[in-house]
């Protein structure tokens, strides 16, 4: 069982649960106040300082952990459906992550739906890395990451890369990812009663939010199960086993194995969507970031 500090996760996440279904039609400005508290369960990692830069013209917060190798860095794309969520909800959990790495992150405030529909959020994250190559940094030395809308994002990104002839980074880690916009999972159905963040509905106004009716579900680039993965860096995918999302994570895997991608998948146990989040709070989150960085290290160059 996972111990009380694990709970907070779970319990933060009842409560916006809670909190946008007493009202129905809660508009996006609000939602996204309710997702800002997304950082809370993360507690500061000691050692990090933060400066907010641009990378291609796309705003983002750079996470310096102290005595990282400034040559590496964490091109981290946050979680929240592609509508909500911030670098601010996210910086501390990147910067757990760059942490472990042994490298710096940068958190981009990509742009969001439905303001801006699919696939805006994929090309902010293309011309972000672009930027980073212009900078200097060796594509060897770069790795996309993500979480839930962001995880898929940080996939779909390097397709992208792909797709254009650009060198692609060495590496992608995707927590939770978010790959289904048809929402077709068995664990949609199996984890309802488990899943603490989010129902079926709520999910289905996210992808409309997102697509806005302009991108079908079964786009390639907005679903991954649909796109070909193959020709891309090593994955390490992650999914909490009490999730709904938890076969958009389970099915990836398969999938990118099946193009010949070194992929590791791992089940975090009576964990929640992105239990990476309680890093520094609950051991499950301190071990979850500490394999992340274990995995990715290696992969980014001495």
């Amino acid at each position: 069982m996972p111990g009380k500090d694990a709970e907070f996760l779970a319990e933060l996440y009842r409560s916006w649960n809670r909190r946008i279904n007493a009202n129905p039609e809660m508009d996006i400005d609000t939602q996204r106040d309710v997702f800002e508290e997304w950082h809370l369960p993360t507690r500061e990692p000691t050692g990090v300082t933060y400066d907010e830069v641009t990378a291609g013209g796309v705003p983002a917060i750079r996470c310096l952990p102290v005595d990282a190798d400034t040559g590496r860095v964490l091109l981290f794309l946050h979680g929240g459906g592609g509508v909500v969520g911030s670098a601010h909800t996210h910086r501390k959990l990147a910067a757990h992550i760059a942490k472990a790495t042994g490298a710096t992150a940068l958190v981009l405030d990509y742009r969001l739906g439905p303001e801006s529909p699919f696939p805006a959020q994929v090309e902010d994250a293309v011309a972000a890395y672009r930027g980073l190559l212009e900078q200097g940094y060796a594509p060897n030395r770069i790795a996309t990451v993500g979480d839930s809308a962001g995880g898929a994002f940080a996939i779909s990104t390097v397709v992208s890369l792909r797709e254009q002839g650009v060198q692609l980074p060495a590496a992608i880690v995707s927590m939770s990812p978010y790959t289904d916009m048809e929402l077709s999972g068995d664990a949609m159905v199996d984890n309802a009663e488990t899943e603490a963040l989010v129902d079926r509905p709520l999910m289905e106004n996210m992808v409309l939010a997102l697509l806005v009716g302009q991108t079908e579900v079964t786009d390639p680039l907005a679903n991954l199960l649909y796109a070909d993965l193959s020709g891309l860096p090593p994955i390490f995918i992650t999914a909490g086993e009490l999730e709904m999302l938890r076969d958009d994570g389970t099915r990836l895997a398969e999938l990118a194995g099946e193009a010949g991608v070194d992929v590791t998948f791992e089940i975090g146990k009576e964990m929640q969507h992105v239990y990476q989040f309680l890093a520094g709070r609950a051991v499950e989150g301190d071990e979850a970031v500490e394999r992340i960085g274990a995995w990715l290290g290696p992969r980014l160059g001495p």
